[in-house]
């Protein structure tokens, strides 16, 4: 059954990820004693240790002009996975949470669903029953509840959903359940002329809606799975993009090094992941020329958040882990290297 939900949440995520301006790169905080904290500590939440000294040694070296590492700033790129690597992805990826949260909103205008699979399952509140179909039964799911709109209208439904969904353990909004010490990572990163990306097998338009509040990220930098869109012309002469249901482009595994050339059209410097999804976008990188990190969240925080790893249906570490020390890649304990999770937290 596990990796029937694996392959079902993969297949999901995969549906759906010159110097920039302080006003494009700058996360949005108030100016807030933790802001002040920060300034004199720009990884606060992070506590002091080997992984924390590795990453601003590469930041300073790679910024420091003179330094043998020295990194121009045209040069200076980091893409960062979202999904269990920016904010939480347990007990199942939040796009798909949001898929089933739309069946069921949109399952008056659909009577058939009510003895029709995989629907009648996500109605009657039977998750494993409805992935249990496989494939087959995510595709539906999710072109049901993704395609038929313009973009636009998806962009709201997305954003009306994250103003009212709560994440099931903490009772919080979605979008708060994000880390903490990776925005820290990334503010620190644009301070220092880094030009932060993500790189996800997520929806592109799902995480384009809410991403530059909560990452200080634009649409414009995120890179992601996507089905296809369609150019039309409405009746009033409004022109508008259609969601298809046909996929266009898949950002996982080997994807992620295709869609950064195809994107970004630069290797990166710096890359940032958490899953065995992400170890060919770090591989990419450290392959380039001249300094590189590889960064690799391992979810071992049961308390604060979630452990898992090799076993996981979602999120699975496995190669990732084996291979890290003998590929150069820098691993986060989670328990071990943050003092918080959350924002929230006290």
């Amino acid at each position: 059954m596990k990796k029937n939900i694996l392959s079902c949440a993969l297949v999901f995520a995969l549906l759906t990820n010159c110097t920039p301006s302080k006003e494009d790169n700058t996360h949005a905080q108030p100016d807030t004693p933790l802001k002040q904290e920060q300034a004199a500590d720009p990884l606060s939440s992070w506590n002091e240790g080997a992984t924390k000294k590795a990453i601003i040694d590469f930041v300073e070296k790679t910024t420091t002009e003179g330094s043998t590492d020295f990194v121009e700033v045209k040069n200076r790129i980091a893409t960062f996975d979202n999904d269990g690597n920016l904010w939480s992805e347990q007990p199942l990826y939040f796009q798909l949470i949001f898929a089933m949260d739309r069946i069921k909103g949109m399952a008056e205008g659909h009577p058939e669903w009510k003895n029709e699979e995989p629907y009648k399952s996500i109605l009657e509140g039977n998750v494993e029953k409805a992935l249990a179909g496989g494939t087959k039964s995510i595709l539906a799911l999710v072109m049901a509840s993704h395609a038929g709109m313009t973009t636009d209208e998806f962009n709201q439904e997305v954003n009306d959903w994250l103003a009212t969904a709560k994440h099931p353990k903490t009772g919080k909004p979605f979008n708060e359940m994000i880390y903490q010490p990776m925005v820290e990572l990334l503010d620190y990163l644009r301070a220092n002329d880094y030009k932060t990306f993500i790189v996800s097998g997520g929806g592109v338009d799902f995480m384009r809606a809410w991403v530059e509040e909560a990452y200080g990220i634009p649409p414009h930098q995120v890179i992601g799975s996507s089905n296809k869109v369609k150019y039309e012309v409405s009746e009033d002469g409004t022109p508008t993009l259609i969601k298809q249901a046909e996929l266009n482009f898949i950002d996982d595994k080997e994807g992620k090094p295709v869609g950064i050339h195809q994107y970004i059209g630069m290797r990166p410097v710096f890359a940032s992941g958490n899953s065995d999804g992400d170890y060919q976008m770090l591989e990419y990188t450290m392959a380039g020329n001249g300094p590189r990190f590889g960064l690799l969240l391992h979810h071992t925080d049961s308390i604060r958040e979630f452990a898992y790893d090799r076993e996981s249906h979602i999120g699975q570490l496995n190669k990732g882990l084996d291979d890290a020390e003998k590929m150069g890649w820098t691993v986060i304990d989670m328990k071990k290297d943050w003092k918080k999770v959350y924002h929230f937290e006290k």
